[in-house]
């Protein structure tokens, strides 16, 4: 170990103990009971900036209260299913705490989903209320959303009792279905303080569910992964433990609202420490950068596509970033050549990568302070230190990881290759109405399948060597093959279609679709994905598209397409072979 090393390890030290003297028993505590005491406690700092505005602590809990009386006004039961579907907005973080005031619990859903993925979840999670901006980048959801309450089967299948539509960028009048924002908090007026707080009292169960977060199947339907209050709020305070987060760090965060990655990473970590972060969703490289000087961030959390467009960026150099020291690249493997640019170019003395998933509450394990790039770079990393929120069962980790044979799901022994399961106390129970799916992936004694294959090195790492399932992720988004290949199915010309995922070097990875059309039918590239460019986000189209006749399936003796042979065609044709 190098004398940096040494010294970088030694600050990690001291930090974590000042997390623990801060935090000597574990709190056990609802995402509103957490957020009452950080938001006291911090009142005056910074805790959010967004859009050129800046939030303390004591403005997200004020505006948190209002929204919890303008809940009760409008009928908000505990229990009750609260949905948004919001571009990152200074309310995001309110309407949850607000949420876990009143009982309910809080759906954030993606705002890069088509009209039927979105009728999907609203139907699937018993939504009954449902906040949105009517415009998230080129997705009209005001429009969307107007259109599924016109129809009459979504009528009937689903739920939904209210809309309430937040002021966003475009003047487009509300539609007269949909209650406005304004509206929304007149309402709140009329609801005393002891009324709120009668509710907040009934409403302080750690372990009821508090979020659920939708992930794409295997099966491709989405799942509703249920979470609760005390997994989200260990996950966040596991991170500050492993990353050894001081008090009022400052992190740049350019990740959506709806991910567990923001959520866990950003907005609960953060309130542990009085720290602050940074939303900068969708900001260019140079914006991306303007905004680490400004704000002066200490920490950068990103996934490798935005982390190199940043470092190549021509003009990196003429920013002060002397404050960053950390950075977490997740969500996809980078090569040492990158965390190495990243650690010359940006100046940092704290590199970390980590793994998870939304059943886990976002990350289960990462790396540790001082590891060597060659670490990083070919591991994900070993269980998350807990300090007081990790269990003695799971070696003082809030979680614990095995390899399982992927067909008999039995144990295996240590350093052997299989698929990864986890449990412990930030692992999901289940899916929302799913109990089918839910017993295929979690047994009896909360073992949870991750789909991931991988192995556990001598160290406790988990190097990660593919999925066991088909899917693949494009930027750190999760995609069902399955779900595509339906969609692209439902074409009038298409007889038969199989979804791969192939390795793209801005993305990461991406779909490479093969198609076998109807007799007599032809078909361009460009009309599948202006057919799948209504019914899919656009992460989940895919990218590459090839006709074959049906001869050309490479089929097993069962009848079965072999996918594997299909992703090796799929990487001869992008190689020139």
């Amino acid at each position: 170990m190098s004398a940096s090393q040494a010294t970088i390890k030694q600050s990690a030290v001291k930090r974590r103990e000042a997390l623990e003297a801060r935090y000597p028993v574990w709190p056990r505590d609802t995402i509103a009971g957490h957020f009452a005491k950080a938001c006291e406690q911090y009142q005056d700092r910074p805790y959010l900036y967004i859009n050129n505005e800046e939030f303390t602590y004591g403005d997200i809990w004020e505006n948190a209260i209002q929204y919890a009386k303008a809940f009760i006004a409008l009928g908000v039961k505990r229990r009750d299913h609260v949905a948004v579907l919001m571009d990152n907005d200074a309310t995001y973080p309110s309407l949850m705490i607000a949420s876990s005031i009143v009982g309910a619990v809080f759906i954030p859903i993606n705002s890069m989903l088509a009209k039927d993925e979105l009728e999907y979840i609203i139907v699937q999670s018993d939504t009954k209320f449902l906040f949105l901006h009517q415009k998230v980048k080129d997705k009209q959801h005001g429009k969307a959303v107007a259109e599924l309450l016109a129809n009459e089967e979504f009528q009937k299948n689903s739920q939904l009792k209210q809309v309430i539509c937040l002021p966003g960028e475009d003047k487009k009048p509300v539609d007269n279905r949909f209650m406005d924002w304004d509206t929304f908090i007149q309402g709140g007026t009329s609801v005393s303080r002891a009324v709120l707080d009668e509710r907040w009292r009934k409403s302080r169960y750690p372990d009821e569910v508090a979020i659920i977060m939708y992930t794409s199947g295997s099966t491709g339907s989405p799942k509703g992964v249920m979470l609760t209050d005390d997994m989200l709020l260990r996950c966040g305070y596991a991170t500050c433990m492993s990353r050894a987060i001081e008090d009022g760090r400052v992190t740049f965060a350019p990740l959506p609202f709806y991910h567990c990655f923001a959520i866990i990473e950003a907005i609960f970590a953060m309130s542990f420490v009085g720290g602050s972060f940074v939303s900068a969703l969708g900001a260019s490289p140079l914006q991306s950068l303007q905004m680490m000087e400004k704000y002066k961030a200490n920490d950068y959390l990103c996934v490798p596509s935005t982390l190199v467009a940043l470092l190549n960026h021509p003009r990196v150099s003429e920013f002060d970033l002397s404050h960053l020291f950390a950075m977490w690249c997740g969500a996809a493997p980078a090569p040492v050549p990158v965390w190495e640019q990243a650690i010359e170019v940006l100046g940092l003395t704290e590199t970390i990568t980590g793994y998870g998933q939304t059943e886990v509450a976002s990350s289960g394990v990462t790396t540790e302070i001082g590891d060597p790039l060659e670490r990083i770079s070919t591991r994900v990393g070993r269980p998350k230190l807990g300090g007081v929120s990790g269990l003695p069962e799971y070696n003082g980790s809030t979680v614990e990881y095995k390899t399982i044979d992927v067909d008999t799901g039995e144990t295996l022994s240590e350093g052997s290759v299989g698929e990864l399961a986890v449990r412990g106390a930030t692992v999901s129970h289940g899916y929302y109405n799913k109990p089918d799916e839910t017993a295929e992936v979690i047994d009896k004694d909360g073992w949870l399948r991750t789909g991931d294959v991988g192995r556990i090195d001598e160290n406790g790492y988990i190097q990660l060597l593919g999925r066991s399932k088909e899917m693949y992720k494009v930027s750190g988004e999760l995609v069902s093959p399955r779900e595509v290949e339906v969609v692209i199915s439902e074409h009038p010309s298409v007889n038969q279609v199989n979804i791969v995922g192939v390795p793209d070097r801005l993305t990461t990875e991406t779909g490479a679709a093969f198609i076998e059309l109807k007799e007599n039918e032809t078909l361009a590239r460009r009309e599948i994905i202006d057919w799948c460019s209504s019914r899919l986000a656009r992460f989940k189209i895919p990218r590459h598209v090839w006709f074959i006749e049906a001869s050309e399936w490479p089929m097993t003796s069962t009848g079965k397409v072999q996918k594997f042979r299909l992703q090796e065609q799929a990487q001869d044709k992008l190689s020139g072979k």
